[in-house]
């Protein structure tokens, strides 16, 4: 499947190509203004992989060989495996939105529907990771065990992640302290995560103590801090490709401590192009965004997690990104969703109902919604947030209670975002 698509080697052969193609991002940039809500202008030739408006021509180059090596395909020589999901970043994450791929998770459930305390038939860990490659036989399979319960995740966007990584911490603290006040069932909480992480080389974003307690902010569960650790563990946990942050292969059946790259496989370099290429993506453009829209959204006690903007960090080191009103339509905390959508897996601080309140970027661009897919349309993905025992039973009654016109309005502005 893998050895059909360039090598990663083959892709950096292009590179004139890609210079090419960044003389053309620079003068879009060059030209290009903000909106009032921090977005990029609102212009269709470039809706995906553009980086941030006023990006300078070092970033734009990094983001470049960054893209370049996000679109390649991992093989054997590579490092790819031993096991694995998809062999490459775009599979899982199509033009840095969404993308084919879909990652399964296991769990282990009691008799009462809950997760169990023994998830030790699960000896290799909660992932499947269903392709082998260098020398290894074994893939982890779901078991044939009526205990074991298996959800899909989708790729998540990747668009404006260097937004999220700016907001300054005191923000969300401040509005998890707002929202431990409420007397309805909203109350989120922030997933504080311990840094554990290998040095890395590249301290401009990576320079935190081992220990550290840290706030989560990327991943589905917000288990991690930070964009250099959303690189190394997506690298590790779906292609099996090693980095200074994750200089180990993950446990498998066949027992296997390398693969067909000796050593650690990719470099710092690598890892910190492709960590820039994320952290630089822009906004897309917001389309038909209205006043009535915005009021109905606030109506509905959408905009109490999904917070339409936090203030960012006056000292973040790309200065286009400092001390401004990020415009991510979320709270970065966690919440309780709900049985029906839970999927029974811990995940740092996170419990088996709680999810991360996804930033509403790009959703103009998106085919399915929810964590798993399995919201057709951005209408049934917010009926799906009245199951039982969900914080956000009170805004979905909130939804019911406007009327048809006010519904479709609101359901317009949220699909525009």
């Amino acid at each position: 499947m893998w050895a059909a698509r360039p090598s990663i080697f083959q892709y950096h052969s292009r590179m004139t190509r890609v210079a090419f193609a960044g003389l053309l991002l620079l003068a879009h940039c060059a030209s290009a203004s903000g909106t009032m809500d921090g977005s990029p202008p609102a212009d269709e030739s470039h809706p995906f992989e553009t980086p941030i408006d006023g990006a300078t021509q070092g970033q734009i180059a990094r983001f470049l060989k960054g893209g370049a090596s996000f679109q390649a395909s991992f093989g054997e020589p590579d490092g790819l495996g031993p096991l694995f999901i998809r062999s490459a970043c775009s599979s899982c994450h199509t033009d840095a939105t969404e993308g084919t791929g879909l990652v399964q998770k296991m769990a282990v459930f009691d008799a009462e529907g809950r997760p169990s305390d023994d998830q030790s038939s699960l000896a290799f860990g909660p992932t499947v990771r269903p392709q082998v490659a260098a020398g290894a036989t074994m893939p982890i399979l779901p078991p044939r065990d009526p205990s074991v319960k298996t959800t899909s995740r989708v790729g998540p966007t990747l668009l404006g992640r260097g937004y999220l990584e700016a907001v300054d911490a005191s923000e969300i603290e401040r509005v998890a302290a707002e929202q431990a006040k409420r007397i309805d069932s909203i109350g989120g909480r922030i997933n504080w995560v311990v840094y554990m992480s290998e040095d890395n080389p590249d301290t401009t974003f990576g320079a935190h103590t081992r220990g550290a307690r840290l706030i989560g902010r990327f991943g589905l569960k917000a288990r991690l801090a930070t964009i250099d650790e959303f690189t190394a563990d997506a690298l590790q946990g779906d292609m099996g490709v090693t980095s200074p942050l994750r200089p180990n292969e993950l446990p498998n059946p066949d027992g296997l401590s390398d693969d067909a790259k000796s050593g650690v496989d990719v470099d710092a370099d690598f890892l910190n192009d492709v960590a820039s290429y994320v952290r630089l993506l822009a906004i897309p453009p917001r389309l038909g965004l209205t006043e009535e829209g915005s009021q109905l959204f606030a109506r509905a006690q959408c905009s109490v997690c999904h917070v339409p903007s936090l203030r960012t960090r006056a000292d973040y080191p790309i200065a286009e990104l400092r001390s401004i009103d990020a415009p991510i339509y979320s709270d970065l905390l966690l919440h309780d969703m709900g049985r029906e959508l839970a999927d029974g897996m811990a995940d740092g601080d996170a419990n088996w109902r709680e999810w991360k309140t996804p930033p509403l970027i790009g959703l103009r661009f998106a085919r399915t919604y929810l964590h798993d897919g399995s919201a057709a349309s951005v209408e049934e993905a917010i009926r799906k947030h009245g199951g039982s025992g969900s914080e956000a039973g009170g805004s979905l009654r909130s939804f019911n209670a406007l009327t048809d016109g006010e519904r479709r309005a609101l359901i317009t502005f949220v699909s525009a975002l």
